[in-house]
């Protein structure tokens, strides 16, 4: 075993891990300064991976060989706001009662994150045969994106793995498919004039309010469609306008409105599909609403994130791994997005598995059960049972 540190129960881990304040906008350095000096403590080696900016970071750490054919362990850091939620207790303080651990990021997903870290000085003993990597990133709330530092160096000066088990919560169910996400920010530009003369100008509000119309026209064919899989819920690939603005006064054509929208879509939709129905239908309100008197505006869409989902590669290694190490004879699909497209894209056989329930996640009191915890700890032994042998 290298280094003697400091030994703490997965509990105690998570307690500490959510004594940081790691919400997406926020900087997550000071829960990796802790990460870093706890794997001192055991001789583990690591690398940190810093954002351009500079004020957040990945970790990517390694116990056993640094060779190709590992397991990552991967879970992000950061957390969704508390600001507005009605809290009984701190959310950056584990509270244990009733059998929950109370806490932000307790179930998401700071408690496999903790498991993991945890369980290092067992891995250590363990003298284990192939590499266990633990990846903890930043930004999984909002882009996705915290890992890619990571993924990006596989098989360069980072040893390849043959396996990423992604702990966000599942019950400890294997799943291999979620949806994919993107995200985006429609600008509809108009032209000032006064109410009583339309067609001195155009209205900005009203071509946002066809091209929302379009989009739902579009998710209703989705909906036709369905799921030929038949394994999500709901079983469609959905679209959604979550905000509008815009307008300066009753009497005056808009100038300006913008809506954001994303579509949520099953592993088998095309991803160049929506943004062309999209774009037919730009095409369509730009000539027939916006410059039906004129050339007087436009329509430009951004596309904020794009988060890939996760398709089911039946008999991969991750998904063999982890069915055997849960016990499972079955795998999941999942509604939520997460970092596994990502390493999917990449090559990477991944599964998402991890403690605890989603429908606990971004709620105020957020919890894990101590029996979920339980359970989790269980998987990760068997891990390291397995990647000794």
């Amino acid at each position: 075993m290298s280094g003697i540190g400091e030994r703490l129960s997965p509990l105690d881990m998570l307690a500490r891990l959510v004594s940081f304040d790691t919400e997406s906008d926020k900087s997550n350095l000071a829960l990796i300064d802790s990460v870093c000096a706890y794997l001192d403590g055991w001789g583990v080696p690591y690398l940190r991976l810093p954002n351009a900016a500079g004020d957040k970071a990945a970790l990517f750490a390694t116990i056993g060989p640094m060779v190709e054919g590992g397991v990552v362990l991967s879970g992000h850091t950061d957390v969704v706001p508390v600001a507005g939620q009605a809290w009984t207790s701190d959310p950056f303080t584990l509270r244990v009662a009733d059998g929950r651990a109370y806490g932000r990021g307790a179930v998401d997903m700071k408690a496999f994150d903790a498991l993991a870290l945890a369980l290092v000085p067992d891995m250590l003993a363990a003298d284990l045969g192939r590499p266990i990597h633990i990846l903890l990133s930043y930004d999984e709330e909002t882009t996705c994106l915290g890992s890619m530092d990571a993924i990006t160096r596989f098989g360069a000066d980072l040893p390849r793995p043959n396996a990423v088990i992604v702990g966000e919560p599942t019950g400890m169910e294997v799943a291999d498919a979620h949806k994919s996400i993107v995200t985006c920010l429609t600008i509809v530009h108009g032209h000032e004039a006064h109410s009583a003369r339309p067609a001195l100008g155009a209205n900005a509000v009203a071509a946002a309010c066809e091209l929302v119309a379009g989009l739902s026209r579009i998710a209703d064919r989705m909906v036709e469609r369905g799921d030929a899989s038949g394994r999500f819920d709901p079983a469609a690939t959905t679209i959604h306008v979550g905000t509008i603005q815009g307008g300066t006064a009753r009497n005056i054509l808009a100038k300006e409105c913008r809506f954001h929208w994303e579509y949520r879509g099953l592993p088998d939709l095309d991803p160049g599909e929506i943004p062309r129905l999209f774009a037919e239908e730009v095409e369509r309100v730009t000539r027939e609403r916006l410059n039906r008197y004129g050339d007087y505006g436009r329509i430009e869409t951004i596309e904020e994130v794009d988060i890939p989902g996760l398709s089911p590669e039946p008999g991969s290694e991750a998904e063999r791994l982890c069915l055997r190490l849960a016990g499972r004879n079955r795998t999941i699909a999942v509604p939520y997005a997460t970092e596994a497209g990502r390493f999917q894209r990449a090559g990477i056989p991944t599964v998402v598995c991890g403690p605890g329930d989603i429908a606990q996640a971004h709620q105020p009191d957020e919890f894990i059960t101590l029996d979920a915890l339980g359970k989790g700890e269980r998987f990760l032994r068997a891990l390291i049972e397995a990647s000794a042998s």
